[in-house]
């Protein structure tokens, strides 16, 4: 790693931090960023995994005022984020690493065409202002889904979790950020464990990753309403989209 890329990934995972906290998914810029410095896609995708998740951390700190009043919730929702992230990193692991490389361009597709799709589903949900329902088992099932896919490829996993909670809670949008950040979080973590101790962790980019998302994470929650976030999701698209020619031409 030269020096040029270590201040590129720190200054992603920066950037990273704080679009996860404010629009969910700096894990595509991260990954994306590291396929296009020459990073094998699993190396890449775990190293990531496991730099993020301070800055998971830090953001759900950030937002803990709108935290408030969601206990109950989070006590039923986080053990099917768990379960979900438990799975998805376990399905990493277990599938051979070739099928992974393979599926990334898709994977990443995929999350580009949440992160442009997401602004008109906010404006949906905030037109039909969705309420808790009982039971609970679409919310639960959707929430599991989106931790599977968090687990094994964490990329626009904040986004799924928008739509997801967005439809079945009756808080704004800033409570169900919050919310969002702390199931993340958990599934991040979850995927982090399970790869240190088996997985092919590259340190020098966790570390990077680590300090510049917990940085980011930090300030994006505490200035996450000011912060233009059209302009963040366009940086996320061009860099998803270098990506998936990068990794289809290579």
């Amino acid at each position: 790693m030269s020096p040029l890329d270590a201040v590129l990934i720190l200054l992603s995972g920066v950037a990273a931090g704080a679009i996860n906290a404010v629009v969910g998914a700096g894990t595509l810029f991260t990954f994306s960023t590291l396929v296009l410095l020459g990073f094998p896609p699993l190396t890449a995708n775990v190293s990531n995994t496991v730099g993020l998740v301070p800055g998971s951390v830090a953001s759900s700190i950030g937002y803990r005022e709108e935290l408030t009043g969601q206990g109950a919730r989070l006590r039923r929702l986080v053990p099917a984020s768990a379960l979900g992230g438990l799975t998805g990193a376990l399905l990493l692991l277990a599938l051979p690493s070739a099928a992974f490389d393979a599926i990334v361009p898709v994977l990443i597709t995929v999350a580009v065409v949440l992160v442009i799709l997401q602004p008109r589903l906010t404006r949906q949900l905030e037109r039909e202002g969705a309420m808790e329902r009982s039971p609970r088992l679409p919310l639960l099932a959707g929430v599991f889904g989106a931790g599977t896919y968090g687990g094994y490829f964490g990329a626009a996993q904040g986004v799924l979790l928008i739509g997801m909670l967005g439809t079945w809670l009756d808080h704004d949008l800033q409570r169900v950020n919050a919310c969002k950040n702390v199931l993340a979080t958990v599934v991040n973590a979850l995927a982090a464990v399970v790869f240190i101790a088996v997985a092919p962790v590259d340190w020098s980019i966790a570390l990077l990753l680590i300090a510049g998302s917990t940085l980011g994470g930090w300030g994006g929650a505490r200035v996450g309403r000011r912060l233009p976030a059209d302009l963040l999701r366009a940086v996320i698209v061009v860099v998803g989209v270098v990506a998936v020619a990068v990794l289809l031409v290579g």
